[in-house]
């Protein structure tokens, strides 16, 4: 099993075991994707729920350029319930998880198929 395969793994543990949820592994697989190279980073693979420069960056680089969703107030408030799913305790918040979170929950998994 490559690297990315152990990544998506623990990924798909974080999502049933810290999240909550069932995780699609197909969308998975494809959200992981989507990252790059950033998920092999360790400062890069994570996402700080508590830097509110760092949750700008997932508004603007993620919702509003990948997932085409218009500026408005309902995408910090998604990515708040996200970080709140997640656990704000919760140190490492993998960027991939909180991407697949914010797909599911904005219903966009067609940007992926």
């Amino acid at each position: 099993m490559g690297k990315r395969d152990e990544l998506i793994e623990k990924y798909a543990d974080d999502l049933r075991n810290k999240c909550g949820m069932q995780p699609d592994m197909d969308l998975l697989t494809k959200v992981t994707i989507g990252c790059g190279p950033s998920i092999y980073n360790a400062d890069a693979s994570t996402v700080a729920g508590s830097d509110t420069a760092e949750l700008e960056t997932v508004k603007n680089n993620f919702l509003i350029k990948k997932l085409g969703l218009p500026d408005d107030e309902r995408l910090m408030g998604g990515i708040q319930k996200c970080i709140e799913t997640y656990g704000r305790s919760e140190r490492n918040k993998y960027r991939a998880v909180v991407y697949y979170m914010l797909t599911k929950h904005f219903g966009k998994e067609s940007v992926y198929s």
